[in-house]
């Protein structure tokens, strides 16, 4: 499954601040968030309106 999407890491990914604990989502059919340092790993799935809720939620 992780190969039908694409995956974009958190623009803070490899801050020195953020002691390299960084995110990736993809957006398919729904969005999909895993660990950018463990790919292979789980993830977290998450409708379009749930995402642009959490999103907007700042």
């Amino acid at each position: 499954m992780a190969g039908d999407c694409t995956w974009r890491k958190s623009s803070y990914s490899g801050n020195a601040d953020a002691g390299n604990e960084c995110v990736e989502v993809a957006f398919a059919q729904v969005v999909r968030v895993r660990d950018s340092k463990n790919t292979a790993g789980p993830e977290l799935k998450f409708s379009v309106e749930a995402w642009q809720g959490f999103i907007g939620a700042r």
